[in-house]
């Protein structure tokens, strides 16, 4: 699973968000997400990225190697 396909999931998750994928390491096998959303208003930490791992459908630990999560509220 490459960087588009990591955003395109994100953004359809989180819409009114800002979205930011990078590959930490230049392998295509560990990323860094950096996700900004209202959605996230009122959660903790530990709930966001919850939401974060859901939107990718499975995909952290099977078809993503590594995936370091950063939210905040917008």
């Amino acid at each position: 699973m490459g960087a588009e396909d990591i955003k395109r999931l994100l953004v359809s998750a989180f819409p009114f968000g800002e979205v930011s994928v990078v590959d930490s390491r230049g392998d295509g096998d560990h990323w860094a997400v950096t996700v900004v959303s209202p959605d996230f208003a009122g959660k903790s930490r530990l709930q966001q990225h919850r939401m974060v791992y859901a939107a990718l459908g499975g995909s952290a630990g099977l078809t993503l190697h590594s995936v370091q999560i950063s939210t905040r509220q917008a």
